[in-house]
């Protein structure tokens, strides 16, 4: 938790069984034989009225019933992710069927964990309300989870909390648990601060302060003036190259400062990330520093990997990534890897840690030998490293910073005999729906490529980060999240054309229209169930048209003479070099919506089995996802959607240069709120981002109406790979649509307890960046550390806008 300065970890807490599986099956009438579910939800566990008429096999249990004696004695459960039902699941040994729990921000953490102990199943939304439970149940009864780790957490965290408080233990210096306890909530506070609305430290730490004669300790490398932070450049010397006004990363670099042990701004007890930075580089030598912005999703979303026009805008969050190239047997190691260089000798180390791992539930730091990525002379298999890196959910992190590594090594054929000391610190929120996983990747990758001079083109760049998500991470995105974080421009809608990455142009944002991101609170993730089910619906329907143009042709060519009429009709119909393209269709989106209309739209099932598909078919031809036999996948709307949204998008881009016009906005509103809603018709909706398109609809019909001003909000829909995230929003360039953004914030959160994040303002790709180099020198006599940075000299990384 980033409020406290340390963290302890503790077992699981768990509650104690009062009676044997045997005795409340006894008292339940169940015989031993019998397989039982427990129905849990919030405590409610197999909760019913009085006067409701229960479905057969079902058991309704006191309100007062004991629900762990229960769990122990079922052989699955069925219910939603709290910390206290997976703690004790995973003591009990029971399978899990979950569903996903909007606006609960432990659920990747405790996701993960049932993963990792083969404990847990994903049901999706649809199948639990339309009853379609069987064959969730049936594969729950084949886990074998595998727990045995403590479960005496309460007692622990307990007598952690005594100790505090009487000060025997978890003290730093001098300050009391007390004073612990204070800093802790200014440091909530402080969390709670967004662009345009302070939050003031409370009046009573402000005199305890003065009681007790110290002063409250504040973030590294920066000031505090009238109770915000300023990022303050009295440790640097801008030599050569433009910052481009771009304050997180001068943030950033002065952050770098603070790294020194005796910089007298850093806090007296350190965090583990902090800690584990100090003795990552060898301030003496270069330090090269890359920069890459998440990307708000205008328009095109996930017809991006069926080959859709889309329009992306980098954000202003982004991604810094600080890199040293050393040699094995000068680089400063951490503890444990000095160890393991004493036992190997000085073998080439990767070294990687993580700021911002206490937001996101996992370790701070990464090591390994460089040589674990090799397989004899030649680079190990992608299928190997995601393997690698899905040994530990607490630092599979890693696989998008190192998995970079060897991509290049596949790809370019680098070989990499240095060491590499790495440095992420990210502001793109994770989880959003904003490429926090590309712009991470792509930061990483242009770090290498500058520190290892090697000149790699922002598009080619983009499409190797995006290997390293599909194939080492395993999540099965299309490319324009890369693609926008390596190659976008501040200011501008990248259009490309996803066949596979072609950079189309670069579209200035009209100055009288602005987009903003709102977050719904609903953590996604595109390696998640329902985005995966998608994208192999829309592959099959692509295969269903391709057999479908096939059988045209050979009717179009009868083998007898009754059938020459007919066969007629249909070459006159469609013609046969039209059926030949269609029946070699590589992009879906290449079918223009009338063709699919005309010709397939009838044939195309709502539904269909993966068995069934196969056994007609044979394989949908897409290399990152599998057909799982025994599901039944959504094939008709995932198929409509991108040959519709491409369509939506090309019009979205023409209208962006109409006359300016209310009816140019509500136009662009239009096509929006189309789009949200096919992603609606997908699967891919949730009940957050609907709630905030429904208030952008709100706000603008009752501007409509209104006798005395128009709308200023004019359309919205759910962003990138949709179940959750956040939404785009269109409006005019204006402070009253600003303040209708803030009124939609205040309204989301009375409605669900979540203030969302807005995200506004953009910034420049990486490409567009380039590279700088921090490098040590002295101050002064006293010997304080500056840093100076500079750009890198043009024979050993390509400049801004080439990289």
């Amino acid at each position: 938790m980033p409020a406290f300065r340390d963290v302890i970890d503790v077992p699981l807490v768990v509650r104690r069984l009062h009676k044997s599986r045997s005795e409340v099956r006894k008292e339940l009438g169940i015989a031993e034989d019998v397989k039982v579910v427990i129905f849990n939800f919030g405590g409610q566990v197999c909760g019913a009225s009085d006067t409701q008429e229960l479905p057969p096999n079902y058991v309704k249990l006191a309100k007062d019933a004991y629900t762990p004696d229960l769990m122990a004695a079922s052989d699955c459960m069925l219910g939603k992710i709290g910390y206290g039902t997976v703690s004790e699941a995973l003591a009990y040994k029971l399978p899990f069927v979950f569903v996903r729990r909007d606006y609960f921000n432990e659920e990747p953490f405790l996701r993960n964990m049932l993963e990792h102990y083969q404990c847990g199943i994903e049901m999706i939304r649809r199948d639990l309300l339309t009853g379609h439970w069987k064959p969730y149940l049936l594969r729950a009864l084949t886990l074998k989870p595998c727990y045995d780790r403590p479960i005496n957490g309460g007692e622990v965290a307990a007598h952690i909390l005594q100790d505090t408080a009487v000060g025997k233990k978890y003290i730093s210096g001098k300050l009391s648990g007390a004073r612990r306890l204070r800093d802790a909530i200014v440091l909530g506070y402080q969390l709670q601060r967004a662009p345009g609305r302070d939050v003031g430290i409370p009046e009573w730490y402000s005199l305890s302060e003065k009681e007790i004669g110290v002063r409250p300790a504040v973030a590294p490398a920066s000031r505090r003036i009238n109770g915000s932070a300023e990022s303050s450049f009295e440790d640097f010397e801008i030599l050569h190259g433009d910052m481009q006004g771009l304050t997180d990363t001068m943030a950033f670099l002065t952050s770098l400062s603070g790294l020194v042990g005796n910089d007298p701004r850093i806090p007296e007890k350190q965090s583990r990330e902090r800690t584990a930075a100090s003795v990552l580089f060898d301030l003496q030598e270069d330090i090269y520093v890359a920069r890459a912005p998440g990307r708000l999703d205008v328009m095109g979303g996930i017809a991006d990997y069926s080959g859709s026009l889309v329009l992306q805008m980098p954000i202003r969050e982004a991604c810094h990534v600080a890199i040293q190239r050393s040699d094995p047997i000068k680089q400063k190691l951490w503890k444990h890897t000095q160890a393991r260089q004493l036992a190997n000798g000085a073998v080439p180390i990767l070294q990687i840690v993580s700021f911002g791992s206490e937001l996101s539930n996992r370790a701070p730091t990464f090591d390994m030998d460089l040589s674990d990525f090799m397989d004899g002379d030649k680079p190990i298999s992608y299928e190997k490293a995601k393997e690698y890196f899905s040994q530990d959910p607490s630092q599979k992190w890693a696989a998008y910073v190192a998995g970079t590594v060897l991509v290049l090594m596949t790809e370019l054929g680098v070989q990499f005999t240095d060491s590499m000391s790495i440095l992420v610190s990210s502001s793109v929120p994770e989880g959003k729906g904003v490429s926090s996983s590309a712009s991470v990747e792509v930061a990483t990758m242009s770090a290498i490529a500058a520190v290892y001079g090697l000149n790699i083109a922002p598009r080619d760049l983009a499409i190797l980060c995006q290997k390293v998500e599909n194939h080492i991470v395993g999540a099965p995105c299309g490319v324009m999240d890369q693609m926008t974080s390596a190659c976008g421009e501040a200011n501008k809608l990248l259009a490309m054309v996803c066949q596979p990455a072609e950079v189309k142009e670069l579209v200035s944002i009209p100055t009288h229209i602005r987009f903003w991101g709102l977050d719904s609170g609903i953590r996604h993730s595109v390696g998640g169930t329902d985005y995966g089910s998608v994208r192999v619906g829309t592959y099959m329907g692509r295969k269903m048209i391709k057999c479908a143009a096939s059988d045209l042709i050979s009717q179009s060519f009868p083998s007898t003479p009754t059938q020459s009429c007919d066969a007629s009709e249909e070459y006159e119909k469609y013609g046969v070099d039209l059926l030949k393209s269609e029946a070699s269709l590589q992009y879906l989106c290449n079918l223009p919506p009338h063709r699919y209309e005309a010709a397939y739209a009838r044939d195309i099932p709502e539904f269909i089995t993966g068995d069934e598909f196969m056994e007609k078919y044979g394989d949908h031809n897409d290399a990152v996802t599998v057909i799982d036999p025994k599901r039944s996948y959504s094939v008709k709307a995932p198929t409509r959607h991108p040959i519709y949204e491409n369509f939506r998008v090309e019009a979205f881009k023409a209208l962006l240069t109409a006359a300016k016009t209310d009816e140019q906005l509500s136009a662009l509103g239009e096509l929006m709120y189309q789009c949200h809603y096919s992603y609606n018709a997908c699967g891919l909706g949730s009940d957050g981002t609907d709630r905030l398109v429904n208030l952008v609809q709100e706000i603008q019909h009752r501007k409509t109406t209104s006798q005395h001003e128009g709308p200023s909000l004019f359309g919205a829909k759910i962003t990138g790979g949709g179940s959750g995230g956040s939404v785009c929003v269109i409006g005019k360039n204006s402070l009253k649509s600003s303040e209708e953004i803030f009124e939609i914030q205040k309204r989301y959160k009375a409605a669900t307890g979540y203030l969302p994040i807005v995200f506004e303002g953009s910034s420049p790709g990486a490409g567009k960046f380039g590279a700088s180099a921090a490098v040590e020198s002295v101050k002064d006599a006293s010997d304080q550390i500056q840093f100076v940075t500079r750009q890198i000299r043009y024979e050993r990384v390509i400049g801004p806008g080439t990289l």
